[in-house]
């Protein structure tokens, strides 16, 4: 018996309120911040990474956000030190996907 069920039970004369539903369903997604994410370029025994850092949510948050990233632009990265680690120089199109999901992105270098 879950929680509603439970509710149900106490409170059978109870309506639930339709726009309740639909701020929960909308909080299920990723944690916005009020900071920009900063997506910057280095390069590592020589090879080009692109390193976003900043992010204030949840560490399962990031990781999800990481790992979308990741399948979306097909690379290698890791997720480290609250970190996002990714092979290549792919600023441009990390910081286009993250303001499609609403967040402010800052680029730092170059």
């Amino acid at each position: 018996m879950d929680l509603q069920d439970q509710l149900k039970s106490l409170f059978p004369e109870h309506k639930p309120d339709p726009s309740t539903e639909k701020q929960n369903e909308e909080s299920v997604g990723l944690w916005m911040q009020n900071e920009p994410i900063i997506c910057k370029y280095e390069k590592r025994k020589g090879k080009p990474i692109t390193i976003l850092e900043g992010y204030t949510g949840a560490t399962e948050d990031f990781k999800a956000l990481a790992k979308d990233i990741k399948t979306t632009l097909s690379v290698g990265g890791s997720f480290k030190d609250d970190k996002i680690i990714i092979q290549g120089d792919f600023r441009d199109k990390i910081m286009e996907i993250l303001k499609e999901k609403g967040f402010l992105v800052k680029r730092v270098g170059g």
